[in-house]
């Protein structure tokens, strides 16, 4: 199982340039020390240099990080920037953009030090970046992404690196990296660091086997409401279903799941061979665990896309001048499918229940989203604030159409060869360390399966054409009803508008409802009835409301000014009309029930 790094005493951590330096080591080594008595937001960085050219002379800071898409500009963050020879004397180092230092003598520069603030806790202008993409430095624990802490001396971004934590006695490690029997941890570049998160402090953890796998879950819980056994224990059914829709044997021989509980939810960040968590702290119940599970379903499967599927673009990511992929959709969207449908298929979810999420999908595809916006653009333009502004879209039409592209190829096939055995083939074809191609994946993916699945690239993600979901839908025996007038009277809470963001759901244009409740514009709803609301789940829970009686009061938490308070709010009866209702049929054929078996039960 992981392993932890053995504490490091505090005293005398950040030594001052005095004596002269060791032989230069081959490889780039850093030191993090962190020391939150002393220091409550900024971290400590040492790096002894091997040998530098002239060509070598800028530092480089992270403009952002794979799969997060956005302006990080970790530059901002840096407060201290120090250059010094073999024999501990100062050199000239000057700032020469946001994210470069210069160094003015890179051939005899042997050390360098900085201090750079956490991310959680510093207040910026613009660009604020995701906690679960950020750093924090706390009393009782730590959150380390490397692209939020480390740097790398120019053309060295695939240089090998040893990495070495320096923090309080009593803390414990979370990360899947395993440490030397020096206390080191090495990695094969810069890319490898920031692909490796860290959690640090007052953790519990838990540990699984899948197949060959060892998989560890580190819980950090401010007020000790979450441990890591019984949360590991509700997400076992879902790592099981994942195993055996990987085909048995997970395609990574160790993973780690870093969950944050606080006083709030931002989200969950990929990796690799881990994911981290910062979601707000309640009582672990069944009903919240499901929400849990459902982000870690879909953060889990990345060890599919992009780790064993993904491009030249990934490989070599462009921490400078990053450039966006045109496959994102495989990357998140079919991610997202699969998060869902591998639930359905290991008998978690029913069908009724996954038919819905579908729905919630396709609404906010309908009606959130630029419909004419490609997929194919989206995934390009994802670092812009052009494409920032429809890239939750990724997640929607994104997995809706990874859910017909696997129709499609079950239809193609006679039922024996879907989706997720087209994954299976791509990941043993490529890999961790082999790319597919940027540029002709829609015509190598089409020549392993069919050649009507290059016009299904072309016409729904090169292009925007309407999804044909009754068309494809009717083969599996299931309706699809875009307006469906039902004559009913249903509970309401009138006729809101919300605004998704990353950091959770905004009351953009409160119904008369709410108004009357003293709900205004721009407070945040965090929470219906109990539960949770973020991005990810913000409109089930909501439909949810449409099952109480008309007239009755449900009670709506939400934040304003940085406060929670929870609001009572009666709710209005309203004629029912169902929009993009996907639905059972009860009159399907035995060509159709054939193809649903096939569809449903896929493993």
């Amino acid at each position: 199982m992981l392993s932890f790094l053995r504490p490091v005493a505090l005293a005398g951590l950040v030594a001052a340039a005095g004596p002269a330096l060791a032989k230069a080591p081959s490889e780039l080594t850093y030191t993090i020390t962190m020391n939150p008595a002393a220091n409550s937001n900024e971290f400590q960085v040492r790096l002894e240099l091997p040998k530098l050219s002239k060509q070598q002379g800028i530092y480089q800071f992270a403009a952002t990080a794979p799969g997060t898409y956005q302006v990080m500009d970790m530059g901002r963050f840096v407060r201290k920037f120090e250059a010094f020879d073999e024999k501990g004397k100062p050199l000239e180092a000057k700032q020469i953009s946001t994210n470069q230092w210069q160094l003015s003598k890179p051939e005899k520069t042997r050390e360098i030090r900085y201090t750079i603030a956490e991310t959680w806790d510093t207040p910026v202008t613009e660009h604020s970046i995701y906690r679960m993409c950020g750093s924090s430095l706390e009393a009782d624990h730590a959150l380390l992404n490397g692209q939020t802490v480390l740097g790398y001396p120019q053309g060295m971004q695939a240089k090998s690196l040893r990495l070495k934590l320096e923090y309080p006695s009593g803390w414990k490690v979370g990360t899947v990296l395993v440490p030397d029997a020096q206390g080191y941890y090495k990695l094969k570049s810069y890319d490898h660091a920031v692909d490796s998160p860290i959690l640090l402090g007052k953790l519990t953890e838990a540990t699984t086997k899948l197949g060959d796998a060892d998989v560890a879950l580190y819980c950090y819980s401010e007020k000790d409401m979450v441990q890591a056994q019984p949360l590991l224990d509700q997400m076992q059914k879902m790592l099981t279903a994942a195993q055996t829709f990987f085909g048995g044997q997970l395609p990574v021989k160790r993973y780690a799941f870093l969950y944050h509980f606080s006083e709030r939810t931002a989200g969950a960040w990929e990796h690799s061979y881990s994911s981290e968590y910062v979601l707000r702290e309640t009582p672990l119940t069944p009903e919240s665990a499901k929400g849990i599970v459902d982000i870690a379903s879909h953060e889990f499967f990345h060890i599919m896309t992009p780790l064993n599927i993904h491009s030249e673009i990934i490989e070599h990511f462009n921490f400078v001048q990053p450039t966006g992929s045109e496959h994102l959709w495989l990357y998140e969207g079919v991610t997202e499918w699969a998060a869902h449908t591998m639930q359905l298929r290991g008998g978690l979810v029913p069908l009724d229940d996954y038919l819905n999420i579908l729905h919630n999908k396709v609404t906010y595809d309908r009606t959130r989203t630029d419909t004419t916006y490609t997929l194919s653009r989206l995934g390009l333009n994802s670092f812009s604030d052009e494409g920032q502004q429809q890239y939750g879209n990724i997640y929607q039409r994104g997995a809706l159409t990874a859910t017909l592209l696997d129709l499609r190829l079950l239809e193609l096939s006679g039922g024996k060869r879907g989706l997720r055995d087209v994954l299976v083939e791509l990941a043993k074809k490529y890999g961790p360390d082999r790319p597919i191609s940027e540029k002709t994946f829609f015509q190598d993916f089409t020549k392993l399966t069919y050649p009507e699945i290059g016009d299904f690239f072309q016409r729904y993600v090169q292009k925007a054409e309407p999804l044909p979901y009754r068309e494809y839908f009717a083969k599996v025996g299931v309706r699809y009803d875009p307006i469906l007038r039902t004559g009913r009277k249903v509970a309401s809470l009138g006729k809101s508008g919300y605004v998704v963001k990353d950091d959770g759901v905004f009351i953009d244009q409160p119904s008369a409802e709410l108004q009357a409740a003293g709900i205004q514009r721009g407070d945040q709803l965090t929470g219906v009835a109990g539960t949770f609301v973020d991005r990810r789940n913000y409109m089930p829970v909501l439909g949810a409301v449409t099952k109480r009686e008309p007239g009755s009061t449900v009670e709506l938490t939400i934040r304003r000014a940085g406060a929670e308070q929870k609001v009572p709010v009666r709710l209005a009866a309203t004629d029912e009309v169902q929009r993009y209702v996907f639905a059972i049929d009860p009159a399907a054929t035995p060509a159709q029930l054939a193809l649903r078996q096939a569809w449903t039960k896929n493993l």
